[in-house]
């Protein structure tokens, strides 16, 4: 897997396969890009700094949990 992240337009891209993407669908600030087969070749994260923040403060909030029990 690669990571693409452009810090002017805060976009996250995670090439998942090889290949050239035909065709994507939005939902919310993601982006699903799909070949002609419908294999799923990249994930496209709209405002990913405010979305990678939110998914860390989750993992970290689970870490402190599993610790402290």
């Amino acid at each position: 897997m690669k990571y693409k992240y452009d810090y002017k337009t805060d976009i996250l891209i995670m090439v998942l396969k090889s290949g050239k993407p035909d065709f994507g669908e939005q939902e919310g600030n993601m982006i699903t890009h799909y070949n002609k087969k419908g294999i799923l070749i990249e994930l496209e994260l709209l405002d990913a700094s405010k979305i990678i923040d939110k998914i860390a403060k989750t993992i970290l909030k689970g870490k402190t949990k599993t610790a402290s029990a």
